[in-house]
């Protein structure tokens, strides 16, 4: 959720990749309905793990900052950084996974979750660089 919504609000200003300690293959179906809902499009994002990414090219030492969603995340992140000038920050985001009884209140845990993931990104890179409107 949080490159897509990146992506969304900041389109070609920065380079955003997403990656997580291991790769899940398939984006959650709850992840992509309440992106949708706000315009941002999950459906052909694949997940991919730290390792996936510097075997596909992505060195970590070309990044200036990583943003860690998960305390395993944040550790994974700190390790593979150790040896490089790279800001590593900790957002302390609700991970929506397995919450709520029946569809809608998971959907609820997830659109918990992508409201604290863009009030985070709005707070740390500033307001969108376009024609973006927030859900109300």
């Amino acid at each position: 959720m949080a490159e897509g919504m990146m992506k969304q609000l900041y389109g070609t200003d920065c380079y955003v990749q997403s990656a997580g300690v291991v790769n899940d293959l398939e984006i959650d179906g709850f992840a992509i309905a309440v992106c949708q809902e706000i315009g941002v499009e999950l459906s052909r994002h694949r997940a991919r793990s730290f390792d996936e990414m510097r075997d596909w090219g992505d060195d970590l030492s070309s990044f200036d900052l990583v943003v860690a969603l998960t305390p395993a995340s944040q550790h994974r992140a700190l390790d593979l950084t150790r040896h490089s000038a790279i800001n590593v920050e900790y957002w302390p985001i609700l991970d929506p996974t397995g919450l709520g009884e029946g569809r809608e209140e998971r959907l609820r845990s997830y659109r918990k979750t992508r409201e604290m993931i863009l009030s985070r990104l709005l707070d740390r890179f500033g307001p969108p660089r376009g024609r973006w409107e927030p859900p109300r």
